[in-house]
This record gives structure tokens, C-alpha cells and sequence, in this order.
């Protein structure tokens, strides 16, 4: 799976393409086992630009991308991200699949050092999942929110954080659970600390002084993995 950060795990090709249009391109014609020089047929390109396309900031004309859409069964749409606004996981799901348990070693690795996770809290009105910007601080994770805010509540609690990330070009994903004691930062030092190895400040704006950790005593992850792609059901024989 290639991940849009550029990070790699089992089975991702050997040159990521620069570009969202160039991976979708270049997964979606994987998919289909298609080579660059049948899709550079069916476009009436050259291979050359095919390659250029998958591995290049490439911006092709419209006539292009239909071309393309047409030779590789699927949207303009879709391989030009134009769906990004929906929720993830609206593709067809992939044939042969394995879901996989992740070791601990690799959640830790997934996680990298920053990015946006979700805080499980229970309030008076029932449970609640929130985004967060979130840091990796050694085994522990922290984020800022606001004094009084839901994110804070679990202070004193246990607390689940979640982080997934779903590649829709290729109908794969993984997904990391951390359960363990939230706490409030409330030595100054430390928070000046997470301070400086925050990545940004947190996406909702406003102030949001209050760090909190949590330190996981459980640590679960799971991957889905397609083995061998196939065409859906009515777009063609099914590669053998």
C-alpha cells in the first residue's frame, strides 16, 4: 500500500507517483493488469507520457483525463480526487482480501509523529468521538484542546485514540488503537516542550491551551491487504 504521506509498506511499487492523479493512474491500472503501453494504446499516447503522468506533477488536458477514464474503467472523478469530499471508503471493496493484525512495532511506526486522530469520550449525553491534532511524545500521544471542552473530559480516565488511514485508489487501509490513563500536562516545562514538537497548530483555531496525554497500555492495530485485484462483477472476466 503507498500511503499520500510517501511512506511505503508490502507490495507498494518501487517509484511512488508525485502526485494524487499519477498514483490513482497508476493503482488503477495495476488493478486491471494493464501495462503502460495498453493504456498508452487505449489513450492514443505515447508509454512515455504514461509513465510521466504516474511519476510527474502532471496537469493532462480534459480530453486526456476521458480518454483515460474511459481506457481504465472509471471517473474523471475518481482519478483526480474529485470525490474527496465524501467519506473515505465509498470504492468497491477489493477481491481476495486478508485483514491482518499489526505488531506493536509497526502501530508505533504508523502513528509516525503527528497527524489527526480521534479521542473516545463518554459524556452526559452518551459517547462521543472527536478529531484532534495529535503528536507522538516517546509511547505517549498528547493533544490540545480547549479548558472545559469535551477532549478534556477524559481526564482521570481511561481513553481511546484511533488513527486509520484508507487508500481508495488501491481499496486498502489500516487502522491503530491506543487504550490507556488521559491525563491534563499541567508542568509547565512539558507543555512548553509538546509546544515545540507540534507540527501546527490545532485545526479548529481558537484557543486551546490545555495539553493532554495519553499513555497507552494497549496497543492494536489492523491492515486490510488486497492480494490480487480483479475486475468487479460486470466490468469483465476477472483476471485468471
Amino acid at each position: 500500500m503507498v500511503r499520500e504521506e510517501g511512506r511505503f509498506s508490502e507490495g507498494g511499487p518501487q517509484c511512488a507517483p508525485s502526485g494524487d492523479l499519477g498514483r490513482h493512474i497508476s493503482a488503477r491500472r495495476e488493478q486491471l493488469g494493464l501495462s503502460r503501453q495498453q493504456v498508452a494504446e487505449l489513450t492514443g499516447s505515447a508509454p512515455g507520457y504514461i509513465q510521466y503522468i504516474e511519476e510527474q506533477q502532471a496537469t493532462p488536458g480534459i480530453g486526456f483525463l476521458l480518454r483515460m477514464a474511459e481506457a481504465l474503467k472509471t471517473t474523471v472523478a475518481e482519478l483526480t480526487g474529485g470525490t474527496t469530499e465524501l467519506p473515505p471508503g465509498i470504492g468497491r471493496a477489493g477481491y481476495h482480501t486478508q485483514l491482518l493484525e499489526i505488531g506493536t512495532q509497526e502501530c508505533r511506526r504508523l502513528l509516525s509523529t503527528h497527524g489527526v486522530g480521534r479521542v473516545g469520550v463518554t459524556t452526559d449525553a452518551g459517547p462521543a468521538i472527536l478529531p484532534v491534532n495529535y503528536v507522538v511524545d516517546g509511547e505517549r500521544i498528547a493533544y490540545r484542546s480547549a479548558p472545559g471542552s469535551l477532549p478534556t473530559g477524559v481526564a482521570g480516565q481511561p481513553a481511546a485514540f484511533e488513527v486509520d488511514h484508507i487508500d481508495e485508489a488501491l481499496s486498502e487501509g489500516w487502522s491503530v488503537l491506543l487504550v490507556g490513563p488521559a491525563a491534563v500536562v499541567e508542568n509547565a516545562e512539558t507543555a512548553r516542550r509538546l509546544d515545540s514538537l507540534a507540527y501546527t497548530t490545532p485545526w479548529a483555531g481558537q484557543p486551546r491551551t490545555v495539553w493532554m496525554t495519553i499513555t497507552p497500555t494497549r496497543v492494536t492495530g489492523r491492515r486490510i491487504r488486497v492480494l490480487r485485484s480483479h475486475a468487479a462483477p460486470g466490468d469483465g472476466d476477472s483476471a485468471p
